[in-house]
């Protein structure tokens, strides 16, 4: 079933789809491949085959139709929709479900852009969708955003966490919201003050919402803690800002 997420900027995953294959430095240390070989190692359903291989779970697809409390749901979380393996008639399935439950929004985040861009020049984004791509460096996260501004959506989004790098200034027409943060876990990267403050400053000077999600493992003061001591402040603030739901 589709279950309350730990992720601060949603409410509930729902994975109709589970495994993923890494394609960027952002995949390097996937959380979501850790928690799999964790599901898998337990014998947990939709997670025989392991995370290097997609999984279609056609008996989830109706999940959130049983659900009438408004809700924001972040769509396979532990897998990326607009993977090359995952057939358009599934993804047309999982469109259909969103299409039936509008008290709902659906935040769908990829890092295969340019698929979802094509995969959208045949088909029109439901208002309650979300579309996401991340953006975790330069040379690999940076080329999504043009191909998601391309898309004709209500609500857009960048994921960039892990944020590798300083992006400089970068395009955010057509963007509603910012989500940024740092990477977690024993291998973690660190990133630097200065990076999420440069989008942070222009994400305000535009008008967009800016979420800081989290430090990560290292904080802003270069000492690497791994039991989630960085917390989620920026310069002493929270910045939570989220989009309203499209009713």
């Amino acid at each position: 079933m589709a279950t309350n997420s730990k992720i601060e900027w949603t409410e509930q995953t729902w994975n109709p789809i589970t495994g993923c294959t890494k394609v960027s430095p952002g995949c390097k240390y996937c959380y979501a491949e850790v928690m799999a070989k964790r599901l898998h190692a337990m014998g947990t359903p939709g997670y025989e085959n392991g995370f290097n291989k997609i999984t279609l779970m056609h008996e989830r697809l109706d999940q959130p139709l049983h659900r009438k409390k408004p809700t924001i749901y972040f769509v396979n979380s532990m897998s990326d929709m607009f993977h090359e393996d995952v057939p358009d008639d599934f993804i047309d399935l999982i469109f259909d479900t969103i299409r039936a439950t509008p008290q709902h929004a659906y935040q769908i985040l990829t890092k295969r852009a340019e698929r979802m861009n094509v995969y959208f020049q045949t088909r029109t984004v439901p208002d309650n969708a979300w579309l996401g791509v991340s953006v975790e460096d330069k040379r690999y996260g940076v080329p999504r955003i043009a191909y998601l501004q391309a898309i004709k959506a209500k609500t857009r989004f960048l994921s960039i966490e892990p944020l590798l790098e300083d992006l400089g200034r970068i395009s955010l027409k057509g963007i509603h919201w910012v989500i940024v943060g740092g990477e977690s876990g024993s291998k973690a990267r660190p990133m630097e003050e200065a990076w999420a403050l440069k989008l942070r400053d222009q994400c305000q000077r535009t008008g967009i919402d800016f979420f800081f999600k989290q430090w990560g493992s290292w904080g802003q003061d270069g000492i690497k803690r791994t039991k989630g001591a960085n917390g989620r402040k920026l310069q002493g603030e929270v910045w939570d800002m989220i989009p309203a739901i499209a009713v």
